[in-house]
């Protein structure tokens, strides 16, 4: 059983507080999903066991939470999240798997469709960058780009869809999967810092136009 918390009065006692913000604070906990409540005898407040891949819809909640009320600047998301991203990229072309390849490979193959609307697009674009993160092996990467990728991303596409060439896109997605299957970290880096150079500046061109016609 997982570790149970002292009662709401001897947590009142300890931390020197009234049993209301005990309780105030048990149900932010709980909320979060930190921590579970049980009645009757054996009742009482019991922490939950918590994993990274648990927690990555908080992540996404909070991340997009900042970018929709203008916490950080486009800029300022799009280097935070393809530095990230670009940390990954030693790892991955060492760790990744078939898998990982194959999903990378079908959403590129997948972006190319005829007649793909621009939400399907993102929804790809998404889960290409998340199998690129995956790749790493490492659940703390995965759970810190969780909200960088499934966040931002969207924003990204909304920002830029209207003047991006998808097939420039698609080319850099093939490119860095082949990187990837080369176990060519470099090459994987160059790619991702090419997507990201050329993701900065559609969205300055598209915030340009658009401060010059509302002006």
């Amino acid at each position: 059983m997982d570790e149970r918390l002292p009662s709401e009065a001897e947590l009142a006692d300890q931390f020197d507080v009234s049993r209301p913000t005990v309780r105030e604070a048990l149900k932010r906990l709980a909320a979060q999903s930190l921590i579970r409540t049980q009645r009757g005898a054996t009742g009482g407040a019991f922490v939950n066991r918590l994993r990274f891949e648990d927690a990555y819809g908080q992540q996404i909640t909070t991340s997009t939470l900042l970018l929709s009320m203008n916490e950080v600047s486009f800029a300022t998301a799009c280097e935070a999240r393809y530095a990230l991203e670009r940390a990954c990229a030693p790892l991955s072309a060492t760790r990744r798997t078939a898998d990982h390849l194959a999903t990378m490979r079908a959403e590129a193959h997948r972006q190319s469709q005829p007649g793909l609307t621009d939400e399907a697009f993102c929804s790809s674009d998404v889960a290409f960058h998340r199998a690129l993160v995956d790749a790493a092996g490492n659940p703390v990467l995965s759970y810190q780009l969780a909200g960088a990728v499934e966040a931002m991303q969207p924003l990204m596409n909304m920002i830029t869809f209207t003047a991006r060439s998808r097939e420039k896109i698609i080319g850099l997605h093939g490119a860095i999967a082949d990187a990837l299957e080369a176990q060519d970290a470099p090459a994987t880096d160059t790619h991702l810092a090419a997507l990201a150079a050329y993701t900065q500046d559609l969205a300055q061109g598209v915030i340009a136009a658009r401060a010059k016609t509302s002006g």
